[in-house]
């Protein structure tokens, strides 16, 4: 399946986990070397080959549930109107933990291609308490605003549990025929952590009975060693920590690391 907005089969989308922005108590008091460090990732990223680049307020927390303050939108505004300036890939924009509205808006501003929506349809509990989705405002905010921008959505996001039992097919089909997102991201419990295989089988199953083809993609815990396999059900994966120095999620991008994912990948897409 070609994925857009990336243009290719099974895309490898790579995370620029922005430190602490101002505001937040890890914040370290030098905006531009944040500007700086993710223009570095960026680069980083799109020399060693990803497909696309998606840019996420990862040093932020305590995260806000819903809503960020009008300077982290700020914030956000130039770290991906930089990053969108200095590479040649897709660019996408998260602003956690839940920020649809601001991730959209600062995706508009930027010309970024996509966001990442945590929660789109349903109800999640996690660290911030029940986040609720909010697909009708965020899929008329896109109208109104006129932004091609592509909306993927996390099915059983990670950091996060179900409210009560619901089946995995219900989630999806929710998810992409009445929510209308443009792609479903499976990941799993935690940031780097794998995703389990029959979860990932379960929700590709589920996209398949329905009536929109829409791209299944995993949201952690790809690394060399297993992006091959994901990528016979999925198409396409989010990578963060296994592409970091060290493996560690904060750390800056390691242009190695990103090269053996790449290579990987293209193996099974070959």
């Amino acid at each position: 399946m070609i994925v857009e907005p990336f243009g290719v089969d099974r895309p490898v989308i790579g995370m620029v986990h922005l430190p602490a922005l101002s505001g937040s108590p890890g914040f370290e008091g030098d905006r531009e070397a944040i500007r700086e460090r993710a223009v570095a990732d960026a680069e980083a990223l799109d020399g060693g080959g990803v497909d696309g680049v998606l840019v996420e307020n990862f040093g932020d927390a305590p995260f806000h549930p819903d809503d960020v303050p009008k300077h982290v939108v700020a914030s956000m505004t130039r770290c991906v109107g930089a990053v969108a300036d200095a590479v040649d890939a897709p660019v996408g924009v998260n602003v956690l933990r839940n920020d649809a509205e601001a991730a959209l808006s600062v995706a508009a501003a930027t010309g970024a291609d996509f966001v990442r929506v945590n929660v789109h349809a349903g109800a999640r509990v996690t660290d911030q308490g029940v986040i609720e989705g909010r697909a009708h405002e965020t899929v008329r905010l896109r109208e109104r605003l006129d932004a091609d921008v592509r909306v993927f959505a996390d099915v059983a996001v990670k950091h996060s549990a179900p409210l009560g039992e619901r089946g995995i097919g219900e989630v999806v089909a929710e998810t992409v025929d009445r929510g209308l997102a443009d792609g479903v991201i499976a990941s799993g419990t935690g940031t780097g952590r794998a995703v389990d295989r029959d979860h990932l089988a379960a929700v590709a199953a589920a996209r398949d009975d329905l009536d929109r083809r829409v791209p299944i993609l995993v949201g952690s815990g790809a690394t060399p060693a297993t992006v091959a396999d994901l990528l016979t059900v999925a198409d396409g994966v989010v990578v963060g920590t296994a592409l970091k120095e060290g493996g560690e999620t904060a750390k800056p991008v390691d242009p190695d690391r990103v090269a053996a994912l790449v290579d990987a990948a293209d193996e099974a897409r070959r």
